[in-house]
């Protein structure tokens, strides 16, 4: 079978990681659905190509992360909580190469925190929110470069129990672990794309040069009664972002 490894991913990366990529974009473009058994290590590794040891290290990757689920003696599973469309639909990113290509970028959680509500979440939130949130910092990585730097402000006392879950294991999604963890659904959320300049830590994520321009991005997430639950302001590497809109009628 022809290998569908390609090499268009960092040099420095070890190949268990490149892989871990490359099944990523497989599950994120559909190509495995929620609910689908995936091909076994063996038959992928001999796909890509590669050890099946190598291929079994990807594999793992991606059920840590919650990509996966393994269920002994029958085989590997796209896990369903993590892909309903109602959930990862607020977050896209695409290939490089290709826009119409979605991929899952991996998600690294920083910190968790309780911290005094700042003035632009509490805009956000309303005058019924409490005077402290929880805080989270995260970093997405695509091919082991960061893409993108977060900080995610949540409702309290909503998220409380947030501060004692150990964020490593929940997966590159969020939405999925608060209506699992919490009970709250993220039906609807806005975005704001602007352009400004890194705070000290955002140049340090995202290995930037201090004061380098960012794309910035606000988004106010909220739930199916319209209560704002979430709002987060993210940073990203300028280089790395393209605006494209569809007018008119489309094709069915």
């Amino acid at each position: 079978m022809q290998s569908r490894f390609t090499t268009d991913t960092d040099g420095r990366l070890p190949l268990y990681a490149k892989l871990r990529d490359q099944l990523g974009s497989r599950i994120a473009n559909g190509e495995w659905k929620p609910g689908d058994m995936i091909p076994s290590e063996n038959r992928l590794a001999e796909e890509y190509g590669v050890a099946l040891a190598t291929m079994r290290m990807a594999m793992k990757q991606l059920v840590d992360e919650g990509l996966l689920d393994r269920r002994r003696g029958t085989g590997t599973f796209v896990k369903q909580p993590a892909f309903r469309a109602d959930l990862f639909r607020f977050f896209h990113v695409h290939h490089v190469d290709d826009p119409d290509i979605p991929v899952i970028p991996e998600s690294r959680i920083l910190s968790c925190q309780k911290v005094p509500l700042p003035t632009e979440a509490k805009k956000a939130f309303g005058e019924d929110s409490a005077s402290q949130c929880v805080k989270l910092e995260r970093v997405r990585l695509w091919s082991g470069e960061p893409l993108l730097f977060e900080e995610i402000f949540l409702r309290l006392p909503d998220f409380e129990e947030l501060l004692s879950l150990n964020l490593k294991a929940t997966g590159p999604l969020l939405y999925p672990v608060f209506l699992e963890k919490f009970g709250i659904l993220i039906s609807s959320a806005t975005d704001e794309l602007s352009f400004g300049i890194a705070t000290e830590t955002s140049a340090k994520q995202l290995e930037l040069a201090p004061d380098a321009p960012v794309a910035v991005i606000q988004r106010i997430a909220r739930n199916p009664s319209g209560r704002v639950i979430e709002f987060r302001q993210v940073h990203g590497r300028p280089e790395r972002f393209r605006y494209r809109v569809t007018l008119g009628d489309q094709p069915a």
